[in-house]
């Protein structure tokens, strides 16, 4: 797996250009998103852990082998999440490394039922994550925004789990606006889960569930047919089949790209292979997200310029592909307006130089 987050085929002044470029992210897990130092942190709180604490050795467990791999590493990282003070502390510094990158709005996916099962009390864990997500806007005006998602492999007993604490008015928290569905594609169908879905969007949640991440388009068929899915996750397996392609063109939903992560966990086998050219020609919109970033030795500032490589894109290109990420988001229309603007003032501010 590649460790350097600077895609060395991107130009000196278009890395600037992305390292200042106002963003949104739509496609980022919550632990997956805790940096080496975080996990290095937590691990060294909880000893009974296989995960490593010295950062350098991270490098080498975060290299994985297939996509089976990456969860088995994925949940003992989530094993290290045991107390709210684990949570808050996660939450918080997750926004930090995303303000760094003039991240201005994330919806991040938190999987609730991996924390509740493991006896965090489920008000003590809404309670952690609504703390940090107030701290964190305060304190560096990253906006962020809740998808509770199932984890597939877990099972009905999950998708209840994860669909009553989305839909309890005693328990939701402010912050919540989706409901995903993640974990293996294998074996996991996504008809199963429909009445979850239903439930939480008659509670007024987005459907963002994964699909065709690493299954055929026929998982993102079912996303769309049986969960009502607004975006979906990934889609990589879409530009198999045109008339998928056309439906999501035509309907302008949009797929949460992930590149890097793609190559990481096998699902794609080069990044020069990767379909994200054939869903822009087909018209489909397309946003770019880092997925578990530490754990695939990226950021979205280099998510951003592989993309600008892969899709031959320059400084206004790079805008409209970051405003593609605000209008395909679930903030409010004030809130759109605001990071549209920015984007825009800071490219004409960029291109005048």
């Amino acid at each position: 797996m590649t460790q350097h987050l600077v895609d060395p085929h991107a130009p000196r002044d278009l890395k600037a250009f992305i390292a200042g470029l106002p963003k949104a992210e739509l496609h980022v897990h919550h632990v997956g998103s805790a940096s080496p130092r975080i996990v290095s942190e937590l691990a060294a709180r909880h000893p009974d852990s296989k995960v490593p604490t010295d950062p350098e050795a991270l490098a080498d467990y975060f290299t994985f082998t297939d996509f089976a791999h990456f969860i088995d590493v994925y949940l003992s990282v989530v094993d290290l999440i045991r107390t709210p003070e684990d949570v808050r502390l996660l939450t918080y510094e997750v926004a930090r490394d995303m303000a760094r990158q003039q991240v201005r709005y994330a919806e991040l996916t938190i999987t609730p039922f991996s924390s509740t099962r493991r006896g965090i009390d489920e008000r003590a864990f809404m309670d952690a994550i609504e703390d940090a997500r107030k701290a964190a806007e305060a304190d560096f005006g990253t906006v962020l925004r809740w998808c509770f998602d199932i984890p597939g492999e877990a099972g009905l007993q999950a998708a209840e789990e994860t669909a009553r604490l989305a839909t309890d008015d005693r328990l939701r928290p402010e912050g919540l606006v989706s409901f995903g569905l993640g974990g293996p594609e294998v074996g996991v169908e996504r008809p199963q889960f429909k009445p979850y879905f239903d439930r939480a969007i008659a509670a007024g949640l987005h459907s963002v569930p994964h699909a065709g991440e690493t299954t055929g388009p026929q998982t993102v068929w079912d996303a769309l047919t049986h969960l009502r899915a607004e975006r979906i996750g990934h889609g990589t397996s879409s530009a198999q089949d045109p008339k998928l392609l056309a439906h999501l063109a035509e309907h302008r939903i949009p797929l949460e790209v992930c590149p890097t992560s793609n190559i990481a966990t096998r699902a794609v086998r080069t990044l020069d292979e990767h379909p994200i050219k054939e869903f822009v020609r087909a018209g489909v919109v397309v946003t770019v997200n880092s997925d578990d970033p530490p754990m695939f030795g990226t950021d979205l500032d280099n998510e951003y310029a592989v993309a600008a490589r892969l899709l031959d894109l320059d400084e206004r290109g790079l805008a409209e592909l970051a405003k593609n990420a605000v209008e395909a988001s679930f903030l409010d229309a004030a809130g759109k307006a605001r990071i549209t603007g920015e984007i825009d003032t800071y490219t004409a501010q960029w291109l005048s130089r």
